[in-house]
């Protein structure tokens, strides 16, 4: 268990250093204001889409498809529950139905942060073909994200008309994750990046980009919570509620259900799926809260500080959660 502790630690410290450089830079005016901005830019039109593109193109094939089904499976159920929890529950934050931030609770306590922080965590234990398992059963999670999830952070009344989920569905990641993935069930992922220790310079190019995914990432949260006034942000006593709900009980009860349909599965179908989707599981859906309750709110005109102290906490108090929890989760179902 310590081992498995440890192992976990050492990526999430990793980011969190990352986070506290791009907080103290951003301080102290070394970065300037539109630096987020241009590392966002970075993320969404790079880092990320290599990421995605490489890891399926590699490992996304004809073989494990069919247990890449039943992943998506199982976390379809488990995200259909979190969404209901996440109604049933964010009325205990925000009482007043057309507030803004019952919108933000909704969506904090529906979507971790999967994917800035799952993916690199995800990486660092379990390599690119854990990874590429990753991907594909976070899909139904993305498409949610960006179908009906922004959806909540977007103010009504001043942008009617402007929200479209299907454009922002359609974005850079998510199509290069599409495109490796009709690479990867092709067999082209061999001829496109080479052979595994043995990459030509696509290859090569693309496994240096995705590298810098979770680095970057974390750089641009640190300076996203730096423009607002800490002193608020700590003293919001909601935000640790929700950040607990997030990081330790939602965890806990959606790892359970998906290790409940798991054995359902097995029992109705006499399907044998091995523990692994209990883990990943608990990386989707025990990551801090996401930056989106920070971004959208400030693209859209809504109001980003409650989003904004979630983010800084969350991804403060996760570099000893995750570990804790994921050393629980890997004592009890072991791979």
């Amino acid at each position: 268990m310590i081992q498995t502790f440890l192992a976990t630690l050492n990526p999430m410290l990793t980011l969190f250093i990352c986070m506290v450089l791009g907080f103290i830079l951003s301080k102290l005016n070394i970065l300037p204001e539109n630096a987020s901005k241009v590392m966002a830019k970075l993320e969404t039109y790079i880092f990320c889409p290599a990421l995605s593109f490489y890891t399926m193109a590699r490992n996304c094939t004809i073989a494990n498809i069919g247990e890449h089904g039943l992943n998506i499976i199982i976390f379809s159920v488990v995200i259909a529950v979190a969404i209901a929890l996440s109604y049933a529950l964010n009325g205990v934050f925000v009482k007043d139905k057309k507030s803004y931030d019952r919108g933000v609770y909704l969506y904090a306590l529906a979507f971790a942060n999967l994917g800035y922080v799952g993916d690199p965590l995800v990486l660092a234990l379990f390599g690119d073909v854990g990874l590429s398992y990753y991907k594909l059963a976070c899909l139904p999670l993305t498409v949610l994200i960006y179908v009906w999830g922004i959806s909540v952070l977007v103010p009504k009344k001043e942008n009617a008309g402007k929200f479209s989920a299907f454009k922002n569905l359609l974005n850079v990641p998510t199509v290069a994750l599409v495109i490796g993935i009709i690479v990867g069930l092709l067999g082209g992922g061999e001829f496109i990046l080479g052979k595994e220790g043995d990459m030509n310079f696509i290859g090569s190019t693309l496994n240096s980009l995705k590298d810098c995914m979770g680095p970057v990432a974390m750089i641009i949260a640190g300076c996203t919570v730096a423009q607002y006034k800490i002193k608020p942000m700590l003293t919001n006593k909601k935000v640790y509620f929700a950040t607990t709900l997030r990081l330790i009980v939602l965890p806990a009860v959606l790892v359970a259900l998906a290790f409940g349909v798991k054995c359902l599965l097995n029992v109705c179908f006499n399907l044998a799926i091995d523990n692994f989707i209990i883990h990943l599981a608990f990386v989707a859906f025990g990551a801090p809260l996401g930056l989106n309750t920070v971004v959208f709110p400030e693209a859209y005109g809504g109001d980003a500080k409650t989003g904004a102290g979630m983010a800084m906490i969350s991804h403060t108090l996760c570099v000893i959660s995750i570990p804790l929890m994921y050393a629980l989760v890997a004592m009890l179902f072991p791979l």
